[in-house]
């Protein structure tokens, strides 16, 4: 069974199509971009897998529930860390949480160890402007994390980071990710990026937004440190290009 399955979702907005019978699925453990230009719908389809919107039609499944139109199942995250800044980085995380009506002592207690696992020890007494682009990232997926341990929807949440900030989140990411038995729905509209990171890619692109295809990347997860360099990384690339 599929860890999150969109069946056959379309929406339009004042009588305009923005998506049309998009499906994608997402296995347990997977890394799964959702790749193509801006504007193409990609953050109203998550909008929709999250809860926050409606679709015209279609529905969205978690484990086999139908999930449709019911926010609080799966973690989102956007592209901005939007972490409070008058919070520290410990009660940022806990945050969740805390919405979930768990007492901060508790929700304290219950995020704690996690911070070692993400890379933030000794952050946790300190505010967001005490921190690297980079570690704002850990701590913004941590909160994630926090919401809901299952699967994360990511909205190009190192779009904002320089190159080499950037490649040392991808490995770092995908270490977690492996560690604590994490599914990912990504979204990007780089194109390395996504064959760098993904074990699937799901390419969608038009007016509405339609998948034009998948592509699978066989090569194993971390990739290796000249990857984008090989022959094999440069088709891939054509073949993306080709079809979006």
């Amino acid at each position: 069974m599929n860890k999150l399955e969109v069946k056959n979702v379309s929406k339009s907005f004042d009588g305009k199509p923005v998506l049309k019978d998009i499906s994608v699925e997402l296995n347990q453990g997977e890394l799964v971009c959702l790749l193509g230009v801006s504007g193409g719908g990609k953050t109203t389809l998550f909008n929709i897998i999250s809860g926050l919107l409606t679709p015209d039609s279609g529905q969205v499944l978690l484990d086999g529930k139908d999930i449709t139109n019911q926010p609080g199942n799966i973690s989102y995250m956007l592209q901005k860390d939007l972490l409070l800044p008058y919070r520290t980085i410990e009660d940022n995380a806990a945050l969740p949480l805390l919405l979930k009506g768990i007492k901060k002592k508790e929700a304290r207690k219950q995020v704690s160890p996690m911070f070692s696992q993400f890379g933030l020890e000794g952050t946790q007494r300190k505010y967001p402007s005490q921190l690297s682009g980079g570690m704002r990232q850990r701590a913004a997926l941590l909160r994630t994390y926090m919401f809901s341990k299952d699967v994360a929807l990511l909205d190009e949440p190192f779009s904002a980071l320089d190159t080499i900030t950037k490649s040392s989140m991808h490995k770092w990411y995908l270490k977690v990710m492996g560690e604590i038995k994490l599914s990912t729905l990504f979204i990007t509209h780089d194109i390395d990026e996504a064959i760098l990171i993904s074990d699937r890619i799901y390419l969608l692109s038009g007016t509405p937004g339609k998948i034009t295809g998948e592509i699978i990347i066989k090569e194993p997860k971390p990739r290796c440190e000249d990857f984008n360099l090989t022959a094999e990384f440069l088709e891939y690339k054509r073949r993306i290009l080709s079809l979006l």
